[in-house]
């Protein structure tokens, strides 16, 4: 049997308010046991061929691989930016309970009721 993989999925939002509902949106669906979110960090970044500077709050999600797409898929439904930062690392290791309780909390890949609701 394939050992499931788990990560950590950044995704910045433009304000609190659409953190909080990307983030209740996803938990309703499954696709991520935990959100953290931090209130308020400070973005520097090229856009349109300037520097920019912004205001904004960060998602830290903790989901599984095998859920990567389906959750990139339902941000982009929902985010306000053309280009919304998602992004995914691996979680290598981990308090073994912690890992459990998260692979417990997530829709098996398979079942798609959840997400089409």
């Amino acid at each position: 049997m394939k050992k499931e993989m788990y990560i950590i999925v950044f995704i910045t939002c433009q304000s609190i308010k659409e953190a909080e509902k990307i983030a209740k949106i996803l938990l309703s669906k499954r696709l991520v046991a935990c959100v953290n979110i931090l209130p308020r960090i400070k973005s520097f970044y090229w856009w349109k061929g300037k520097i920019e500077k912004s205001q904004e709050s960060l998602l830290i999600i903790k989901s599984k691989t095998s859920l990567l797409n389906k959750l990139i898929n339902k941000v982009k439904l929902i985010h306000s930016y053309e280009i919304p930062e998602i992004i995914a690392f691996p979680i290598i290791g981990g308090y073994n309970n912690y890992i459990k309780w998260l692979n417990s909390e997530l829709i098996n890949q398979n079942d798609s009721n959840l997400i089409h609701k």
